[in-house]
């Protein structure tokens, strides 16, 4: 690497510092409203605000060419009103067309977009290792929140009641963990991932029938748009 990219990196690096001590907060946005094109129904926002999350993502984006994009691409990177509910109207129908017949729901909740993973097709039984046939599935995430890359991509893992709670927490932990990991490996910044471990604690379905507990044993990517100001 020459000296002159060395001191781009680093003014890009020291940039993005700056950024992320200025005690921007990561936070939501409510009261944006735009129209689902599949449901017709009312939606509204709740994107990222342009916090520290929001910086450290914006300013690696701009940090690939030079220190002043860095600049420019962070202060200018999170979406603005409108434009989310766009954006975000834009990657569902892409994540639709990509997850069809997959077994992946693709929802659709204000302007977040949430992906549904089976446990079924995803791991084994207390397993956290990814089953190989769900790869194709997870390289077809990446692709698009690679081209969609001005979102926070928040990863939870899921479990059903039976056993500790202890171990649920840390098996879905793990299997989130996995997934992010593979998505980085597909080319999504790690900045832009959280992994979360929620256990049984959110469950889709009773847990008191085995198709109850096959539902809730699941993990779930909710993708969030960063917004400006």
């Amino acid at each position: 690497m020459s000296a002159k990219r060395k001191v781009v990196k680093s003014r890009s690096k020291n940039f993005l510092i700056s950024l992320l001590a200025s005690g921007l907060v990561f936070s939501t946005m409510m009261g944006c409203k735009s129209i689902d094109p599949y449901s017709g129904e009312e939606k509204t926002s709740s994107a990222v605000k342009f916090g520290a999350i929001g910086a450290a993502v914006c300013g690696i984006i701009g940090s690939r060419d030079s220190s002043k994009h860095a600049r420019n691409a962070a202060l200018g990177c999170g979406l603005i009103g409108a434009s989310i509910g766009a954006y975000m109207d834009a990657q569902e129908k892409k994540l639709r067309k990509e997850l069809a017949a997959t077994g992946v729901s693709v929802k659709r909740e204000g302007d977040d977009i949430r992906l549904i993973m089976p446990g079924n097709i995803t791991f084994e039984t207390n397993k956290s290792d990814v089953q190989q046939d769900f790869y194709p599935v997870l390289n077809s995430v990446a692709v698009v929140l690679k081209e969609y890359e001005k979102t926070i991509v928040e990863v939870e893992g899921h479990t059903d009641s039976t056993g500790s709670y202890q171990y649920n927490v840390g098996l879905s932990e793990r299997r989130a963990s996995e997934v992010s990991d593979y998505l980085k490996q597909g080319g999504v910044i790690s900045q832009r991932l959280v992994v979360v471990g929620r256990g049984p604690a959110v469950p889709l379905a009773s847990n008191d029938s085995a198709e109850g507990r096959a539902q809730n044993r699941r993990v779930e990517i909710r993708i969030r748009a960063i917004e400006a100001g």
